[in-house]
């Protein structure tokens, strides 16, 4: 842990922050406007399952992949899922340093609160978890299994809680740093 609380520290610079969050979301924006339209296209209008925060079961992934079609599976698996593998690091490196830095303001970046930043490590791990058994289910379509599904959806629901936790720790610390910089003028 203290190795990753040194990598960390060493790369709290503005600058480089700045240049990661651009790029991932950039990254991010790739995929809300070209490759998840591109995949639901072939939908009917029905969600991709990395965009369920509250999961799905076995004939919504029936449902769901039968509709895409075989053109439809291969659009997830070759135009979303490789952006999608890509954007769990940014997410995790980049928000990871995002949360950093915004302890080191607050002069807590030493202190338990160091491991806030672990967060978004998580989401990325559960995003990759979940890729692999997103890519494991178009591979073995029609012969889907229900573990194989609630093992992907589990992972789905690590990602979609670790993710909203962020989010909510990062208002959270920015609003104290902002309160912080109000009382210090």
């Amino acid at each position: 842990m203290n190795n990753l609380r040194k990598i960390i520290s060493e790369n709290l610079s503005g600058k480089k922050v700045a240049i990661l969050f651009f790029l991932t979301n950039l990254v991010y924006a790739f995929m809300l406007f070209v490759t998840i339209p591109k995949t639901v296209a072939y939908s009917g209008g029905m969600k991709l399952l990395d965009m369920m925060p509250q999961g799905y079961d076995f004939e919504y992934v029936n449902e769901l992949f039968n509709k895409f079609g075989e053109e439809g599976r291969e659009a997830y698996l070759y135009n979303q899922i490789p952006v999608d593998m890509i954007y769990p690091l940014l997410f995790g490196i980049t928000y990871s340093l995002l949360i950093g830095y915004f302890l080191k303001k607050l002069d807590k970046l030493n202190t338990h609160f160091f491991y806030l930043c672990l967060i978004p490590m998580i989401a990325g791990v559960a995003d990759y978890l979940e890729n692999i058994g997103i890519i494991t289910m178009l591979y073995d379509y029609p012969d889907l299994s229900i573990t194989q599904i609630n093992i992907t959806n589990f992972f789905t629901l690590i990602k979609s809680l670790s993710t909203t936790l962020f989010f909510l720790i990062l208002i959270t610390i920015i609003i104290i740093v902002g309160i912080k910089r109000l009382k210090g003028k």
